[in-house]
């Protein structure tokens, strides 16, 4: 893809993302072949979408847990961002229609105390942890935004921030060197029934796991993380679809919990 390309791919996502119609699959002559292009024309769709949804202030990283990757069909890490206009403190309440297909996903939320620059040096999980200053449970909200989202190829869904639909975040944890994140578990309830439950090992072995490959992947396209920033490190369970009405909380052990009513 050239930059007219990139650009003009943005473009039509952008258009049917605000204007809350399903995509169809893209022309095969503007649609990404890869990951590379399709991170490009990812970086190009958020300058387009801040006038509308406010500046990318998060990050999701989607596929980090066997659970999602069976549910997906996708065998890697895919990441995407978070717009600060998405973004709900818990209990929130949500509108429903707002969405075309939404769902939730239960995850460990970390939030940065400290840049982690672009680097020539791989990060590392323990090298990572340091610029951790919270962590906290969190809701990711996605939404299916497409004509049939099975049929579309690894390199659509990442463009357009492989489902992301906004989040919300529970109270922080500050001491959370006293966790083994690895062996916190995290359930989904809906409208009082358990629906899911999973653990933080399921998250590429540990959660912090997540973190780095995502800071070595921006690294590799010249970009970094930004302290403040907040990363959804992955769901121990799988998406769950939400009616109007519902009620949804998820607790992460040692965490606490995440509450959304959607109206």
């Amino acid at each position: 893809m050239n930059q007219n390309d990139v650009a003009a791919t943005a473009r039509t996502i952008r258009d049917y993302r605000l204007g809350r119609r399903p995509l169809p699959a893209l022309p095969p002559r503007v649609r990404p072949q890869d990951e590379r292009e399709a991170y490009a024309v990812q970086e190009a769709l958020h300058v387009l979408l801040e006038p509308d949804l406010g500046t990318v202030c998060g990050h999701k990283i989607g596929c980090t847990t066997p659970v999602m990757q069976s549910f997906l069909r996708i065998p890697n890490p895919c990441a995407g961002g978070v717009f600060a206009s998405t973004v709900y403190r818990s209990p929130a309440r949500v509108a429903h229609a707002q969405y075309l297909h939404v769902g939730v996903e239960c995850e460990m939320a970390v939030r940065l105390g400290q840049d982690l620059p672009a680097s020539d040096i791989a990060y590392t999980r323990a090298s990572v942890a340091d610029a951790v200053v919270e962590i906290m449970a969190g809701m990711e909200i996605v939404d299916d935004r497409y004509v049939d989202y099975k049929s579309l190829d690894t390199p659509t869904l990442i463009a357009d921030d492989f489902f992301d639909a906004g989040c919300v975040l529970g109270e922080p944890v500050r001491d959370w060197r006293a966790l083994d994140l690895t062996a916190l578990s995290g359930a989904t309830w809906i409208n009082g029934v358990e629906v899911g439950l999973g653990r933080g090992a399921d998250v590429m072995g540990h959660p912090f796991e997540a973190l780095a490959w995502l800071a070595n992947n921006l690294s590799r396209r010249g970009r970094g993380l930004k302290a403040g920033e907040f990363v959804f490190t992955g769901s121990v369970v799988e998406t769950k679809w939400v009616e109007r009405g519902d009620r949804v909380v998820m607790e992460i052990e040692g965490l606490g919990s995440v509450e959304a009513v959607f109206d």
